[in-house]
């Protein structure tokens, strides 16, 4: 059997743990743990709030094709569409290569892919940006704000970040530490970390598109990370990170502990 890295399996469990702080603030949601698949399911606008993962550690290609079928079924029942969130360390070593068909057979295509990582943020130290203001999220307006700018960076319509986001208590709370940078008092990057365990865990971070290449993302980052390890005094950190942002993260000290593959339904 494939020895499973132990960052691997905290990074898929820092997944599952967070995301039922996320779903279950958002209002009546379906948290629960099925053998071998964690549902964080909102059945919200905001397909975020609708993950699957597979949590089991050295599945092999035949137990791979029954949960990806299970997980399918379960997507189909739902109004709202969401991702499978697979992080391939956890899988046999020689089944990874299967994971294409076996997704195709349940009727799953690839959304896209990501990486998860993680860091000792012991040594952060407070940023500054000369052309960036930060302001901490604690009211509704702000909020919507946060909300606009993950919808923009991540080409969902207004309305998809603001059924995930608006109304919400916990974003707005001291658990969180909510941040947007903002450039001549314009909102133009977002970032939030929350405790989760032993694990300071970085989510929702984005950039206006308009405002990418000046730092403001990678400023705001460092920002939540450092409100949020002086806060807990959590000196570890976990996110899950796209393609796109692994670099930023990378100069930050994060390091990549699994490939991640996001599957939705085939239309």
């Amino acid at each position: 059997m494939t020895e499973i890295s132990a960052e691997a399996i905290e990074s898929v469990n820092q997944l599952a743990d967070t995301w039922k702080t996320f779903v279950m603030d958002h209002g009546p949601s379906d948290v629960s743990d099925l053998p071998g698949i964690a549902i964080r399911w909102a059945d919200s606008k905001f397909p975020f709030w609708n993950c699957l993962t597979l949590t089991e550690q050295g599945a092999d290609s035949r137990l791979l094709d029954e949960r990806l079928a299970q997980a399918a079924a379960y997507m189909r029942r739902k109004s709202q569409p969401g991702f499978i969130w697979l992080f391939e360390d956890l899988l046999e070593r020689s089944c990874r290569a299967d994971v294409p068909a076996a997704a195709a057979q349940a009727g799953l295509e690839l959304s896209f892919t990501g990486f998860g990582m993680a860091s000792d943020i012991s040594s952060i130290a407070e940023p500054v940006h000369p052309g960036l203001n930060f302001v901490r999220v604690t009211s509704d307006e702000e909020l919507t704000a946060y909300a606009d700018l993950n919808s923009l960076a991540y080409g969902m319509p207004l309305e998809a970040g603001r059924d995930g986001l608006e109304g919400s208590a916990l974003w707005k709370s001291g658990m969180m530490h909510t941040y947007l940078g903002l450039e001549d008092g314009i909102p133009v990057s977002a970032a939030a970390t929350v405790k989760t365990k032993d694990c300071l865990f970085l989510a929702l971070v984005a950039t206006a598109p308009e405002a990418q290449g000046k730092g403001f993302g990678e400023a705001t980052v460092r920002k939540a990370l450092f409100e949020g390890a002086k806060a807990t005094g959590l000196k570890r950190s976990v996110l899950h990170a796209t393609p796109a942002g692994a670099p930023v993260y990378e100069r930050i000290g994060f390091h990549k502990v699994t490939d991640i593959h996001f599957y939705g339904l085939r239309p």
